[in-house]
């Protein structure tokens, strides 16, 4: 973390800043005072491709509206939990609700009328999720993840999954399954009669079959100490997580945007893929991370399991971090 001059293991990749890197970077994001001094909405120029460093809900109302085509939310749940120099207090279910109710009421108005959303839960709130994104969109899909990390739990389940609702504005929306194909082991390869593959690719390396995304996403790393997308953020989402979210429901050039940004996954993938991206991260030092991921990304744009214009199965060949080779790569120039 900056200024806590806390000492990495020699292998440890998770990016840090000192408190001199902080103050530069910080200086690139728009601040919630810049935006109150404003006598106008802020324009969807200067908007674009930046991080805004402020409050939610004080730095939305200085948003135009309709400006969105991609939304994700990744709120704080519905659980007691340390963010730097907040803390978030787990409440009632009904004050949760509440509360995501206000969050909604300001989000909506800046989504286009083709836009899609994604938002983040546990399961002790989804009912409150749903009833909420219910009243407001057209919910789609539950996407359900393995978090293969979790504690043990004698006494219940161990809590291993997360929970990701999709919605839509409209019926209008757009969505690519072919972004979004999963590069799978063939275990048993069929041929047919006249002994070629059916349905699957033989490679030096093995039998693979290329396979429609389900809501069930169990191929994805939780960010951890010897990968360079990992931070000291205590609830990051995994890179590649957002890769197929965007690529799923974005088209290159479309704005991506996440009010509860963190670490700033969204906006580093969102380059990465050459979406527009905006985000609201409330805390200096997190917002300073999102900046330096975004720096990054500008020469390094390799995504973990996404190779070749696929996904692949956890642990499986080509699902290190390999560079992009798809026709996405190509609006990396325009950056």
């Amino acid at each position: 973390m900056a200024g806590t001059g806390r000492s990495r293991a020699p292998r440890n990749r998770t990016l840090s800043l000192d408190t001199q890197e902080q103050e530069l970077l910080l200086q690139r994001c728009i601040t919630q005072k810049s935006l109150a001094a404003r006598s106008s909405l802020i324009d969807i120029g200067e908007l674009t491709n930046s991080t805004i460093l402020g409050d939610f809900s004080d730095s939305i109302a200085h948003l135009p509206k309709g400006f969105v085509d991609l939304l994700f939310v990744d709120p704080p749940y519905n659980l007691y939990k340390q963010f730097n120099s907040s803390r978030f207090t787990r409440k009632s279910a009904a004050d949760y609700r509440e509360l995501l109710e206000g969050w909604f009421d300001l989000l909506a108005p800046l989504l286009k009328p083709s836009a899609s959303l994604y938002v983040c839960t546990d399961w002790r709130s989804t009912a409150e999720v749903v009833e909420v994104l219910d009243r407001r969109f057209t919910i789609r899909n539950r996407i359900t993840w393995e978090r293969e990390k979790g504690r043990g739990a004698k006494q219940n389940w161990k809590n291993s999954s997360e929970d990701i609702w999709f919605a839509t504005v409209s019926d209008e929306y757009y969505f690519n399954v072919e972004a979004v194909k999963l590069k799978r082991r063939v275990m048993a390869p069929y041929r047919d009669s006249k002994g070629k593959p059916k349905d699957w690719q033989a490679t030096e390396s093995g039998a693979y079959r290329l396979t429609h995304p389900s809501n069930l996403w169990t191929d994805l790393t939780i960010p951890y100490w010897s990968m360079p997308e990992n931070t000291d953020h205590p609830t990051q989402k995994p890179e590649k997580l957002l890769a197929k979210i965007i690529l799923a429901s974005s088209r290159e050039g479309d704005m991506v945007f996440d009010p509860f940004l963190g670490s700033g996954t969204t906006s580093a993938v969102a380059q990465k893929l050459g979406r527009a991206y905006c985000g609201i991260e409330q805390e200096p030092e997190y917002a300073a991370l999102c900046e330096k991921r975004l720096e990054l990304a500008r020469t390094n744009q390799r995504i973990q399991g996404y190779e070749d214009g696929v996904f692949w199965e956890r642990n499986s060949a080509g699902s290190s971090a390999g560079p992009l080779k798809t026709k996405e790569k190509k609006s990396q120039k325009r950056d």
